[in-house]
């Protein structure tokens, strides 16, 4: 899942994105409001996470421009204003969710799976899909009850088409959800991945829409 991480404090968000990173998240770091909003606008993010108190643009006025641009992934605003009225005040601008600083990481990545979870239609915690049970939080995978060993790639890549159950995602859009700024992708490296994953979970499950993308079935073809 990859996210847009706006923070301005170089401790808190050096430490935010390599915890993020470390529960499974891809992180974008942009330090200031109009890197942020330039981001947010260009890039397709599951969610983002927004400090208001950033240099450049503030991050109420960079919330408030996305909203008007059309911009609809989930906002999680991270801020030390715990006044009640600007909490509420960036609630009507557009924001999904608060959380107030010194933030958990582990609280912080439950909304975080939760807005995204909301975003797509999902009410519970655990994706599921034909035989599959796939835990976002404990980042596991059964199949008909049984485990199944996946490498990170296979898991955000099997996340990712669980999440869009019977809609079909390009190659681009697949690498977008697998991998964040500066990190290298081979060109079929969505290929192998998909390759490896209907070698561990069955041919079936995957769909392969030529000249378009790939596309995971929620329930199984008739026989």
């Amino acid at each position: 899942m990859r996210i847009l991480l706006a923070e301005d404090d170089t401790l808190l968000g050096d430490g935010l994105r390599a915890g993020l990173r470390q529960l499974g998240f891809q992180v974008d770091w942009v330090r200031d409001g109009e890197a942020a909003e330039r981001e947010l606008r260009a890039e397709p993010y599951a969610a983002a996470v927004l400090d208001l108190g950033l240099p450049l643009k503030d991050g109420l006025d960079v919330l408030a421009a996305v909203r008007r641009a059309g911009v609809t992934l989930p906002v999680l605003v991270l801020t030390a204003r715990d006044a009640v009225p600007e909490r509420i005040r960036g609630l009507d601008l557009g924001a999904d969710d608060y959380v107030l600083k010194p933030v958990d990481l582990h609280e912080l990545a439950a909304r975080l799976r939760a807005l995204v979870r909301r975003a797509h239609g999902q009410v519970q915690e655990c994706l599921q899909a034909q035989d599959l049970l796939l835990d976002p939080a404990a980042r596991t995978v059964l199949r008909a009850g049984l485990p199944v060993a996946l490498s990170q790639r296979e898991f955000d890549l099997l996340q990712a088409l669980m999440l869009n159950a019977d809609r079909v995602l390009s190659r681009e859009q697949l690498e977008q959800h697998l991998y964040s700024w500066g990190q290298e992708v081979d060109s079929n490296a969505v290929e192998v991945h998909v390759h490896h994953l209907r070698r561990k979970l069955g041919a079936t499950l995957i769909q392969t829409v030529r000249g378009v993308g790939y596309m995971l079935l929620r329930q199984a073809p008739a026989a």
